[in-house]
């Protein structure tokens, strides 16, 4: 995954915002790093309206809804740290790794995030200020 997380692709220490709002953060980011279209952030808030990015371990995954796969120019990954946490449903989440995948890359992608973390990284991630811990941990 070390090639499609690069450091100016994580954003630590931001304020709390609502779900939707962290979903868009996120989708902005995939845009102005060149991985996806405009497009393709409505394409993630569509996706939220069917089904929950929230992975319920304190991270969530959001991602734009199949059709939306003419929106992606390549495979992206991007990470927001809310250290307080931003509301998803019935439950926080202190991480929002918003992807892209070209093809079936995305397959590839979530699986590795959900190898990657489990409770005990998500506590250490949420807090971190060193954006290298995340590059660590994702790059396994």
């Amino acid at each position: 995954m070390s090639n499609v997380l690069v450091k100016e692709n994580i954003v630590l220490g931001l304020d709390s915002v609502s779900r939707d709002e962290s979903i868009v953060l996120a989708g902005k980011k995939l845009v102005e790093r060149g991985y996806v279209n405009e497009g393709y952030v409505d394409a993630m808030l569509e996706r939220e309206k069917t089904m929950s990015t929230n992975m319920g371990l304190g991270f969530a995954i959001p991602h734009g809804v199949n059709e939306a796969k003419k929106e992606i120019k390549e495979s992206g990954i991007v990470i927001l740290q809310f250290p307080n946490g931003v509301e998803y449903g019935d439950s926080t989440v202190y991480l929002v790794i918003g992807i892209a995948g070209k093809g079936n890359e995305h397959l590839d992608i979530l699986s590795k995030i959900a190898i990657s973390l489990d409770d005990e990284l998500v506590e250490k991630l949420k807090d971190s200020t060193d954006v290298q811990d995340f590059l660590n941990i994702f790059a396994e």
